[in-house]
């Protein structure tokens, strides 16, 4: 567990924070602040509930039982109820750091006390978190309208000790046992605090933040090994030229750029696509991968405004507002979130189809300029790396169906109250597996570029300072060089570990500096 405290105020909290609480296990507080406004909301509730009118979500049923006014000696059922009918997931377990962040997000949004939530049920969702309990929640359940409302619900059990969790050990316990092993006495819900606890779009959300750090440090990678494709092709560098993209001026386009300069400084292998097989342009995979990547590179900061927008947001419904009233709205609809998780997949497959383009032509003897087939090292006798790129082929095809919106879908549910929805869940699902898949695609044009770069470097050209980091860290890694054939699994499952976790970024940034 990392040491780092995440201090959860009134309004909103940071990716970085996410990042932190989800996958590092950073331990979260709550300010004072938090905590007088989630006492002042509450007092609001108390008021409305002691009242004969009926108020959504505080002394009524749900969706389309709202019409149904329940009197008091049945709220605290009710708001039980809610939680234990909505857990109704099914399919495999969803990833530890997901549900944290669910979690999280959730106390993010009950803190800024515009849910009703008592300060004690916010103090219990940061002690789960602490302890490192994480509820069990399921792969299906969330349409993302009335926000992610299964996998919500699956958490709020475990607040009240029901249902299953797994321990800080991995193993997968009663709630109730995991609670009383760590102190922690189970909430019992009152008026509003059940609706209140599933009532986001956390889940979504949590996996947006997550892909977006993914990608960032995809992304950058990618500029990194579709430059080393352009050396081992002895391919021009005149084409990242800056006064080139600076009149067509995307800003992503010119980061790509620059990154891939900065590269290929100093190196002796460029320039060379004048040599025995004259050619005036390089093939579009590797010229065009400025504005590929750059155009990718614009869409994720596009995501990372709406992901900023909602992280400032308090989504439930009802909601206390400042002056007292406690309003309906619609703003637990996916539809912000869900449509940027899907416009990710769409650049992700399309980074991942240039990259497995460029592999596939380093690989071709007829179009790699002079580097043996496959990059093999007795082609025949050898194979070298045919199969590497049909596995990227697989990844990339599956990457573009995977690329298939999720948001443009709706089903209707709850006796049509609920009739158009997100689908937000399902396009961070997916988004998740692209990710992967991105990740592995990546990698194997890194284990095929350094290679060839490894055999234009035998054959007497010198590769950029850059290059030479790159493959040196690669190699100790685990992922061996050029050579006979050998069980290549190994050193592609090397290559991409050494992708996911940044190494190669970090290892050509001494040379280059800090890439963007």
């Amino acid at each position: 567990m990392d040491m780092h405290t995440v201090v959860v105020g009134t309004s909103g909290t940071t990716a970085e924070d996410v990042v932190a609480v989800a996958r590092h296990g950073a331990r979260v507080e709550l300010s004072a602040a938090a905590v007088e406004a989630l006492a002042a909301s509450r007092l609001i509730v108390d008021a409305l509930a002691a009242k004969p009118e009926p108020v959504y979500g505080v002394s009524t049923g749900f969706g389309a039982l709202a019409s149904r006014h329940i009197s008091p000696e049945l709220r605290a059922q009710l708001q039980r109820n809610i939680v234990r009918s909505h857990a109704a997931g099914m399919g495999p377990r969803v990833e530890r750091e997901v549900v944290r962040a669910l979690m999280f997000l959730r106390l993010k949004t009950v803190a800024s006390g515009h849910t009703g939530v008592r300060p004690e049920v916010a103090r219990t969702m940061a002690d789960v978190l602490n302890a490192g309990i994480t509820p069990v929640v399921h792969e299906y359940g969330s349409l993302g309208c009335s926000g992610d409302l299964a996998p919500l619900s699956h958490c709020a059990l475990t607040l009240m000790g029901e249902g299953e969790a797994e321990g800080p050990d991995g193993t997968v316990r009663p709630a109730g046992e995991l609670l009383a092993a760590h102190g922690i006495a189970p909430v019992e819900l009152r008026e509003k605090e059940g609706l209140a606890l599933l009532n986001g779009t956390d889940g979504m959300l949590g996996m947006l933040v997550m892909a977006l750090a993914d990608l960032k440090n995809l992304y950058t990678s990618a500029d990194i090994t579709a430059a080393l494709s352009l050396e081992a092709l002895l391919g021009t560098d005149k084409v990242l030229a800056p006064e080139l993209h600076a009149i067509r001026p995307h800003p992503g386009q010119g980061v790509s750029a620059d990154n891939m300069l900065r590269v290929l400084a100093g190196s002796g292998l460029t320039g060379h696509h004048q040599d025995d097989a004259p050619r005036v342009q390089d093939a579009y995979s590797v010229r065009c991968a400025p504005q590929v990547n750059g155009a990718g590179r614009d869409t994720l900061d596009y995501a990372a405004v709406v992901a900023g927008r909602e992280l400032a947001s308090s989504v439930d419904n009802p909601v206390v507002l400042p002056d007292g009233r406690v309003e309906s709205n619609g703003n637990f609809h996916g539809a912000p979130v869900a449509y940027v998780l899907d416009f990710l997949a769409i650049v992700a497959a399309d980074l991942g189809s240039i990259c497995e383009r460029r592999t596939d032509r380093l690989l071709d003897k007829s179009r790699s300029h002079g580097l043996p087939p496959f990059l093999a090292d007795d082609a025949g006798v050898d194979s070298g790396l045919m199969i590497a790129q049909y596995t990227q082929a697989a990844l990339v095809s599956e990457m573009k169906r995977l690329a298939v919106p999720a948001s443009a879908d709706s089903i209707p549910s709850s006796a049509m109250q609920e009739d158009h929805v997100s689908m937000g869940w399902s396009a961070a699902r997916k988004l998740r597996t692209a990710v992967d898949n991105l990740a592995r695609i990546v990698a194997v044009e890194l284990y095929s570029a350094t290679r060839a770069v490894e055999i234009r470097a035998a054959e007497g050209l010198v590769p950029a300072p850059a290059s030479q980091a790159a493959v040196a860290a690669l190699r100790a890694a685990g992922a061996e060089g050029p050579g006979p054939d050998r069980f290549l699994a190994p050193d592609l499952a090397a290559a991409d570990t050494f992708v996911r976790e940044g190494r190669l970024v970090a290892a050509v940034e001494p040379v280059t500096g800090p890439l963007a």
